[in-house]
């Protein structure tokens, strides 16, 4: 008796490894969450009031189409063109699938370098295109490794900078360097979501490169400095060409109306975000030679996290698992071919020192 069949996704689709977000750790006794990246001053109060008010008082109505006064508000902090600002509502993540459904196909290809973001494989296989994985060096970009595998079917670079594990960056010249290589008919994509936390003077998230050429595109979060992690909005700053597609296949009303409100209000409070600046400084220096005195490898980084290099697979392991029982939920990368690391996010004063004390003990 033959077994009936359900339906068949595109091919390459069940050949996607599921992208798996940072454990949350126990329910019960103190527990620091350092595996997502999420700020650990949370949320403007002026956006968590707005986006509350925005709940009580418009729920039976669909949001503004366009996210209108979120896109002013980002053109006015950076000013940008509103017009050239299409607004995501799951965070960054859905701008990315989105750029990718609308240029790539079956037969295409789009590179992304060795350690980056986990979204980029999975929206290039959803389309039907080739994952080409550039190799870093010494875990940071490597623009001519990118620059020797583009072919005639590529159609797409992903370039995280800062890159997510691994804390690094490439300088603006390397990027331009990266941009003039390119063909004009590839798009390069900047996804720039950890750029507020940048303090090194040759970084650019990429504002002029996108306002000078038709073919790049940056996108940007407000789930890690801004701290909005639970409403998942994300915006591109893209050329007009660019922008228009976006519209045509993002869904009509993609970001919720207390999204646009919460946003909004984060936005324009400009010393919520100088404070969690300085917050990020202070500790991300801290931790990093803390963690190094306990004579463990870590990689410098300019984002809101750190990569911590142990001897081996079985040590991270081990060192996750003793981690967890005192509280603290680092992220494992072996899934970014990464074995012996653990990432560790900037936490509260509290949550930092907890961290370093129990790798202390660990390492004893």
């Amino acid at each position: 008796m033959s077994v009936m069949k359900g339906p068949i996704p595109k091919p390459g689709i069940l050949g996607i490894d599921p992208y798996v977000p940072g454990k949350s750790g126990p329910k019960t006794g103190k527990v620091f969450k350092l595996s997502s990246n999420e700020s650990p001053l949370g949320a403007s109060p002026k956006a968590i009031a707005a986006y509350e008010q925005a709940v009580a008082q418009n729920l039976s109505l669909y949001p503004d189409p366009g996210a209108t006064k979120l896109r002013e508000a980002i053109a006015k902090r950076y000013g940008l063109n509103a017009a050239n600002i299409v607004c995501g509502g799951t965070g960054s993540d859905e701008l990315l699938q989105m750029l990718a459904h609308a240029y790539l196909g079956l037969g295409d290809e789009a590179i992304y370098s060795q350690f980056g973001f986990l979204v980029y494989p999975i929206a290039i296989a959803t389309n039907g295109a080739k994952a080409v994985i550039a190799p870093e060096r010494n875990y940071h970009t490597d623009v001519d490794a990118i620059l020797a595998r583009v072919s005639p079917y590529t159609k797409i670079v992903f370039l995280a900078n800062p890159n997510n594990p691994t804390g690094t960056y490439i300088s603006a010249a390397e990027v331009k360097r990266l941009h003039v290589g390119l063909p004009a008919s590839v798009l390069l994509v900047l996804d720039a979501a950890y750029a507020e936390y940048v303090l090194a003077n040759d970084y650019d998230a990429g504002i002029a490169l996108v306002e000078a050429n038709t073919n790049v595109v940056m996108t940007r979060t407000f789930s890690k400095i801004f701290g909005l992690a639970g409403v998942r909005i994300g915006w591109a700053y893209c050329p007009p060409g660019v922008a228009d597609v976006l519209n045509r296949i993002r869904g009509p009303f993609n970001v919720s109306t207390a999204a646009i409100a919460a946003g909004t209000a984060a936005m324009e409070d400009v010393t919520f975000i100088e404070q969690a600046v300085v917050h990020n400084s202070k500790w991300l220096s801290w931790l990093t030679d803390k963690i190094r005195n306990l004579g463990l490898e870590v990689t410098p980084s300019v984002g809101n996290f750190i990569l911590i290099h142990f001897s081996d697979a079985e040590k991270a392991a081990a060192a996750d698992v003793y981690l967890v029982s005192q509280g603290l939920i680092l992220r494992r990368v072996e899934a970014y071919g990464l074995p012996r690391c653990l990432r560790l996010s900037v936490g509260t004063e509290e949550a930092n020192h907890a961290v370093v004390k129990a790798l202390s003990e660990f390492m004893k």
